[in-house]
């Protein structure tokens, strides 16, 4: 396996071109080597799910100290990083399927760290909106190059796990975005928490840069030496892959309820039941890091075991579970026992959880090698339009319809998002019908790259 050396002009060299030579004992990576590089993709994850969901820790905060309504909270802190990360992430999957995914990666890591850090000393709604816009633009080249760059370190059929690996970033990032960000926020203000959370970042985007090599693009492929597609043959082929668009709408759906409720929670608990900032984190975050966590890692074993090695079992399986979690979120929004809805937290949000991995691996199965970044992008481009900027600015706008004299209360939210919670069995559906074409389109796939 080569690597990519030198100055800038090196460093934006093709990788097909800059591999074109590369040797069989080039090619090779140990097994440290392939799970170092999933731990860092892990981490890069990590950053951005923190990053992006700290503001939603801080958004009652936030509304009061500017006085702004729940539709505006909303643009400000959900719509204006999404609207840019949403747009950026189509040209940028772009370069990652031609160029060093290493040093796109890293790029992007250290930018939007940085301008994370500059949400801290923003002064005004005006550069809390612009720093918010830069961070989405430097997130939008970290997914899609990770999700890549780790299919050419995982052969096919460890994919699915790898990237159940790399998934566990979220989890790990939320409880960062929730009870480490609410605690500082709670003691030193929700300004110098983003000062503390944007800087590790920038030292993690260097580490990228010295201790990662680039693979050759699909070396674990058939057809190691194929050209990027146009990006029209990519949506010409994705659109004929039917299993793929249920797959894809599917997770969208899914974060559209998922992700979208769980945006306005912490402003939901803070309202509903009196708590502070560092109270409402600290429910919300153990169950991100625990129960996440162990339902990514426990479903990893599961679909790892012969009876999931059928695909179409797993998608049904993460169908009928987040059917399940909407019944379960149809109660939380509804009940006034901050008991039960602290318990029943642990049925809600795994769900967010155990579907990422395991859809990405098998959306990479049923992609060519050098599409993989733009169907990537695709996925995540809808998931974000529909859980940052369609669900917040829906509930928010909701609440404020809802709210008596236009000022947003805890029964205003309560009813906003309880409007938001059937969307949860429309993406089952689509996980059930995904599995209807899937076994034929994986053959389709794999007999192209052959």
């Amino acid at each position: 396996m080569s690597e990519v050396r030198g100055g800038a002009s090196a460093d934006m060299e093709p990788v097909a071109a800059s591999h074109a030579h590369a040797t069989p004992a080039e090619e090779a990576t140990s097994l440290a080597q392939r799970w170092y590089v999933a731990s860092m993709m892990c981490l890069v994850y990590t950053l951005s799910i923190s990053d992006r969901y700290s503001i939603s820790t801080v958004l009652e905060p936030i509304r009061l100290q500017l006085h702004l309504s729940d539709a505006n909270v909303a643009f400000l802190t959900g719509v204006s990083l999404a609207l840019f990360y949403v747009f950026f992430g189509f040209p940028l999957s772009w370069l990652i399927d031609r160029y060093s995914r290493r040093n796109i990666i890293g790029a992007s890591l250290i930018a939007w760290s940085a301008l994370t850090t500059a949400t801290g000393v923003a002064r005004g709604y005006g550069q809390l909106l612009s720093a918010r816009i830069g961070v989405g633009v430097g997130e939008a080249g970290g997914t899609p190059g990770a999700n890549s760059l780790l299919s050419d370190y995982f052969p096919a059929a460890r994919r699915p796990m790898a990237l159940q690996v790399f998934a566990l970033g979220a989890p790990i990032g939320a409880w960062i975005g929730s009870q480490i960000a609410g605690a500082l926020a709670y003691r030193f203000g929700w300004r110098a928490m983003f000062l503390l959370l944007g800087l590790p970042g920038v030292i993690a985007g260097a580490l990228i840069f010295l201790t990662i090599r680039e693979p050759r693009r699909g070396r674990l492929d058939a057809h190691a030496h194929a050209p990027a597609p146009p990006v029209r043959d990519t949506l010409r082929f994705l659109w004929s892959q039917r299993s793929a668009v249920h797959l894809m709408v599917a997770g969208a759906i899914t974060a559209l309820w998922g992700w979208g409720l769980m945006w306005w929670t912490p402003a939901f608990l803070m309202r509903a039941y009196s708590l502070n900032v560092a109270q409402a984190g600290a429910i919300l975050g153990p169950v991100h890091l625990i129960g996440g966590s162990a339902a990514m890692i426990g479903s990893t074993w599961l679909l790892s075991r012969p009876a999931f090695a059928d695909p179409r079992r797993i998608v049904r399986w993460l169908g009928g579970y987040v059917g399940f979690a909407t019944i379960v979120t149809a109660v939380i929004y509804s009940t006034s026992s901050l008991t039960l809805t602290r318990w029943l937290f642990w049925l809600y949000i795994p769900a967010l959880y155990v579907y990422i991995g395991s859809s990405f691996g098998i959306l990479n199965n049923l992609a060519l090698p050098r599409m993989r970044a733009m169907y990537c992008a695709i996925t995540l481009f809808i998931a974000n339009v529909c859980n940052l900027i369609i669900a917040p600015q829906a509930v928010g706008f909701l609440s404020d319809w809802f709210a008596p004299h236009g000022q947003p209360t805890a029964m205003s939210l309560r009813l906003a998002m309880l409007c938001l919670v059937p969307t949860g069995f429309w993406a089952s559906w689509h996980f059930f019908r995904c599995a209807r074409d899937l076994l034929a389109d994986e053959g389709r796939a794999k007999s192209i790259a052959a």
